[in-house]
């Protein structure tokens, strides 16, 4: 019997060595094909795996095309703004409108009236007129020899007169509600400029001033001088005299690229986005594709910003020396860009919260312990609350299941929200961005997890 058993134990279990030779066989032919192989394409030398040729092309994709983006954000931004300015007679009143109440645009308007009323004024050839009448009536030599000492302080006071009527033309409601109206009118000959054709109020010179007549607002004026006794003003022929809104040489460009200029400003917004979108898409982390589109769209808006403060700068002193009012000129290239201004700030914004909504649902260290840190304080609430008796119950339960869903289907309605707004702002968007956060961190407070749902008693 011992024998037996000793035998049995210097063999071992048959089935373990069966088990130990066809393992033996199955590592052999593991490394025998290993070896025909050879080392995989991968490999670095030393033996050291190196990142696959396919996420390197993959990430030299994505930078491309977000580059590509962010170089035409700027372009797209500016041609979006030139497109609805000149097809949007509501943003072109807009953003011509205000002009009529900027105290330096008023004063600028009103020295234009009175110096296109006292260039048809000649104060000399009434005062030889008034001295030839003397003569006729056997007046004193003398007293018609001292009129022409009055010419100078006539001519001052009639231009002063003048000029405090055209101030009280200039600062009243009637204006502003002719400004605006001719303003409204003058927009569609403004499409008609840009075409080729030439309008009645609106006119594009051959150095690409963009002016406005004002030959309203100078029958408006003769009116009022008429009222306040000056009837040589209702002798007074039509006057032809412009305001210059714009002086730059792009305006001829745009003028003979007008149907360019609206399909850029149409289609390249679009383009844009989708180049960054195809890049996010492209990457091997798309959230960290994302934080970098952000931040490089955001940047994008920092250039365009400085050069539009340099496009400013350039545009006032070509102008010096060559404008009466160059205040004036300052005033309305500010107002001008105005909602490109405000565009870009948009536009920025929404860069950094793009960016920082990746970042904070990225893999980074950070961003996890932030993450668990608010999911903590999530849990101990519900805890708490799980403990008075108050549950999400199966609407919790169902949150807690379709959580990611729900997520995406809160960042598309926020999208959607900005993407149908009429004026996006720096605000709207920030407002936007908040909710959804809310909104998002609310679903994480009510979602209930199953282990929490197996263990309520109810």
């Amino acid at each position: 019997m011992s024998e037996a058993a000793g035998a049995g134990h210097d063999v071992g279990p048959p089935d373990a060595a069966v088990r130990l030779a066809a393992l033996e066989r199955e590592n052999a032919e593991l490394r025998r094909r290993l070896d025909e192989a050879g080392p995989a394409p991968g490999a670095a030398a030393g033996g050291r795996p190196g990142r696959p040729a396919r996420h390197r092309s993959r990430t030299a994709a994505a930078v491309i095309l977000i580059l590509l983006g962010a170089l035409l954000a700027p372009v797209a931004v500016v041609a979006a703004w030139a497109e609805r300015t000149l097809t949007d007679t509501d943003r072109y009143v807009a953003t011509v409108g205000p002009l009529a109440e900027d105290p330096t645009v008023r004063s600028a308007l009103s020295g234009g009236l009175t110096q296109a009323v006292m260039a048809q004024i000649d104060v000399g050839s009434l005062l030889d007129a008034v001295a030839g009448g003397l003569d006729e009536r056997d007046v004193a030599p003398r007293v018609a020899a001292a009129l022409p000492a009055l010419e100078a302080p006539l001519t001052s006071g009639v231009e002063s007169f003048i000029r405090r009527t055209a101030d009280r033309v200039v600062t009243s409601d009637e204006f502003a509600s002719a400004w605006q109206q001719a303003n409204r009118v003058a927009h569609e000959q403004l499409v008609d400029v840009m075409r080729g054709d030439e309008g009645d109020v609106v006119q594009v010179g051959q150095d690409g001033q963009l002016t406005i007549q004002l030959a309203g607002m100078i029958e408006l004026l003769k009116d009022r001088l008429d009222e306040r006794g000056f009837g040589l003003a209702a002798n007074l022929p039509t006057i032809d005299a412009t305001f210059m809104v714009m002086e730059t040489s792009q305006l001829l460009e745009i003028r003979n690229r007008y149907a360019q200029v609206v399909a850029l400003g149409t289609w390249l917004p679009w383009i844009v986005l989708i180049l960054l979108g195809a890049g996010v898409i492209a990457a091997t982390h798309h959230l960290r594709a994302l934080v970098v589109a952000g931040l490089a769209l955001a940047a994008a808006m920092l250039v365009l910003a400085l050069g539009l403060a340099i496009a400013r700068g350039l545009y006032l002193d070509a102008l010096s020396g060559t404008v009466m009012r160059l205040d004036a000129a300052q005033a309305v290239f500010d107002q001008v860009v105005t909602f490109l201004r405000a565009t870009l700030r948009t536009v920025g914004v929404l860069g950094l919260v793009v960016a920082l909504a990746a970042y904070l649902g990225g893999s980074s260290a950070s961003a996890r312990g932030l993450r668990a840190g608010i999911g903590r304080g999530f849990g101990t609430a519900r805890a708490w609350a799980e403990g008075r008796g108050v549950t999400t119950g199966p609407v919790g339960v169902w949150l807690a299941r379709y959580r990611g869903f729900v997520r995406a289907a809160v960042v598309a309605l926020a999208a959607l929200v900005l993407l149908l707004a009429a004026t996006p702002t720096p605000g709207l968007v920030v407002g936007v961005a908040i909710g959804a956060g809310l909104l998002i961190a609310l679903v994480e407070l009510l979602a209930r997890p199953m282990s929490a749902a197996r263990d309520d008693p109810s």
